[in-house]
This record gives C-alpha cells, structure tokens and sequence, in this order.
C-alpha cells in the first residue's frame, strides 16, 4: 500500500510539473498580470500580416502587425519584422528607432540581441551609415562569433569601400565556417584575390604575379585573374608567358575564352604564327557548335586578312545562334560593303534576320537582373560576383516546343 502511494505522489509531481511548465511557455508575469503569450498568434492582425508578408504586400504586412504588436508590446520577433518592413521601405529612420528601443530590453539573451543588432547594422547599410554599420556587425560578431549573415554582410562593406584584403579575411572566414559545404566561396576568394592583384599590379608591386597565380589556384574559372596575369606578364616581356596565362583561360573557361582573343590575335602576330589564331577559333567552334563568338572572331580575322567572302559565310554561320548581337550585324554590313553589296548576300542576310529581335543590353545579373551593356564581374546592384549572363531571346515556337518537350 505505501509503495502504490509512494508511486501515486510521484505521478502526480509529475502532472503538476508539466502542467507549470506548460503554464510558463504560455503566460508570462508583466506590470503584475499573467499575459497569454499565444494571444499574439491568435489575432487574425498577426496572421494576416504574415500572408501579406509572403505575399511581398509590405504596406498590408506594415499596417497589420503593427496592430498585432498593440496587442503585446514586448513581442520581440514582430517587432524585429517591422523593422525589416521600414527599412524595405526606404523608412530608414524608423527601422533604426525601432531596432534601437529592442537593444534597450534589459531581458534579450546573447542571441536575441546579437540578432537585433544584426538588423540595426542592416539599417545602418541601407542607410548609407558605413561605419555605425561596420560597428554592429562587428558587435555581432563578438556575442556570436559563427554568424554567417553578419560576416557575409561585413564582407560587402569592405568590398563597397575596396578594402580588399580586409573583405578577402572574412570571406576565408566564412568559407571557414561552411565547411566546403557552399562551392560559391572559391569563386568568391579567387574574385577577391583578383583585385588584390589588380592594386598591387597599378602600384607597381611584383607580388601582384603571385597574387593573380593564387587567384587562379583559388578558382581556375576566375577570368580576369588570367587576363591580368597575361597582361602583366605581357608589360614585362615575357610574351610566351602571356600567352600561356591567356591560354590557360581558353581551356578553363572556353565558353568566355573571347575575353583573351584579341590578346591572344595580337601575340600569335607577333610571335609571327597568326595560323594559331585561326586553330584556336575552329577548335572553339568544333567544341561548342552553337557558339558564335569564335565565329565573329575569326570574321574579323579573316576580313583583316582580305579573306572578306570566307569572313561573311562565318557571320552568316553565327547569325543563327545569336541573331540580337549587334556586333555580328556590324560586322555582316562591314563584309557586304568590302564586297559591293553583292544583292545575293544581301538576300541571304535579310532571310536570317527577317525576325530577329535587336537589343544592346543583352548581360544580366542572374541574382538581381541588373541589365548592363557590357559584362561586369561584380554587380553593382546586389553586389554578387560573377552573376552576368548573355540574355537570348528564343522565338515563340521554340519555346513552346522546348515546354512541351519538358512536360511530363
């Protein structure tokens, strides 16, 4: 009988244990009143402001969790949302004041405040406040030395105010802490090391050749490293080491191999074997069939050379896979000109174009869709590295039959 007793008690301390704990994730004690803590996530205000978030409808989002938070003051994580909303906003000052009155709760924990931080360094960011943002990165940083967000975003200020090497040091810190989980990072690095490079290449320092090579060791697809390699190399005499750098980013990189053609024309001339200029352009071509950039180049090297009827069949060999490069038309009318507007040729260019779309800003952030006339290693916009791309345009029909090929 004393030990069913005995087993009774201690079922029911267990009951009541989790009956108070389960009382004190729910409620909690403010200005001498318990407080139900799901209230807040019962009001529709806080999941309408929730569906208008996911919705990207920020002014709704804005207007119904603010009427959540009157609901409970102390709701941290609303509250950090609406500061993100202000500062979406371009209400800079507002996001600042609002993340700055959190940082004046005596009870955050190391976590929270390090979070709150994170979004007043945001603030600060948007708002132009490089230092005061550098500062509460930094502040992150040291309540929680892991936090990828905050690194990442530390990185891009240094890059903003080209403090190289000290954005390069936190980037190896971040690749660090990913543990070879995000391949982006080698590209990044190489990119970083590139303009370390660069500088040290403008300021006359003969490190800047070690510093492009370990680009390249880095991230071999890090085209401007091999560029500014050959041309360092080029400045110095050293043409054959010029070429091998530009060679080398022919066989890494070849789908942007045309980067290093002129360079590359211009050597072999030199070294008196223009023939390797012309082999350079049909392997391309034989690699990659749909490519139209060796094709243009060897028109042009053709044409230099008078070979104008063999520089047009290239043009019209290349129209096909990228009928809106208006280089290639450029080039086209250059041709038909050296060859008195043969009415045939030009027959054969207006079939080729008939329905072709024309364009000239045809590279585009894959990240953000900043559209630049020229390619850019570094996207002003969203400050990704290496994110360009050629845009073509397909027609209609094949389009849709690429769809219907797709479908399942």
């Amino acid at each position: 009988m004393t030990t069913e007793l005995y087993l009774l008690a201690v079922l029911l301390a267990l009951l009541l244990g989790l009956a108070a704990g389960k009382a004190w994730e729910r409620y909690k004690l403010r200005d001498g009143r318990w407080v139900d803590r799901r209230r807040l996530r019962e009001t529709p205000h806080y999941m309408l402001g929730l569906n208008f978030l996911v919705d990207n409808q920020v002014d709704q989002a804005i207007e119904e969790l603010g009427q959540a938070t009157s609901l409970d003051t102390d709701a941290l994580e609303v509250r950090m949302i609406l500061g993100n909303l202000y500062r979406q906003k371009g209400q800079v000052g507002r996001a600042v004041n609002v993340h700055q009155a959190l940082l004046q709760r005596p009870d955050l924990t190391e976590l929270e405040q390090a979070y709150v931080l994170l979004c007043l360094g945001l603030d600060f960011r948007h708002g132009g406040f490089v230092d005061r943002a550098l500062e509460a990165f930094q502040e992150v940083l040291r309540l929680d030395p892991r936090n990828r967000y905050a690194l990442v975003n530390l990185q891009k200020l240094y890059e903003d105010q080209h403090q190289w090497a000290e954005a390069l040091r936190v980037r190896e810190q971040v690749a660090k802490i990913d543990g070879g989980r995000h391949p982006d990072n080698q590209q990044i690095l190489g990119f970083l090391r590139n303009e370390i490079g660069h500088e040290q290449q403008r300021a006359d320092d003969p490190a800047a050749v070690r510093t492009f090579q370990a680009a390249i060791d880095t991230d071999a697809h890090t085209v401007p490293a091999h560029l500014n390699l050959g041309d360092l190399r080029e400045g110095r005499g050293d043409l054959a080491g010029a070429v091998e750098a530009w060679e080398r980013l022919v066989a890494a990189v070849p789908e942007q191999a045309h980067f290093a053609f002129d360079r590359l024309e211009r050597a072999y001339r030199t070294m008196g074997a223009p023939h390797r200029f012309v082999e350079l352009c049909h392997r391309l071509i034989d690699r990659e069939l749909q490519g139209w950039r060796p094709r243009l180049a060897l028109s042009r090297h053709l044409a230099a050379a008078g070979q104008h009827r063999a520089a047009f069949d290239q043009l019209l060999d290349a129209l096909p896979h990228h009928p809106h490069a208006l280089a290639i038309h450029q080039q086209i009318w250059e041709a038909l000109e050296a060859l008195a507007f043969d009415p045939a040729l030009i027959r054969r260019y207006v079939e080729l174009t008939r329905e072709a779309v024309f364009y000239l800003d045809p590279h585009i952030c894959r990240r953000c869709r900043y559209r630049s006339t020229e390619p850019l290693w570094h996207c002003p916009q969203c400050h990704e590295w290496n994110t360009f791309v050629e845009e073509r345009l397909a027609p209609a029909k094949d389009t849709a039959a690429a769809e219907t090929m797709e479908a399942p």
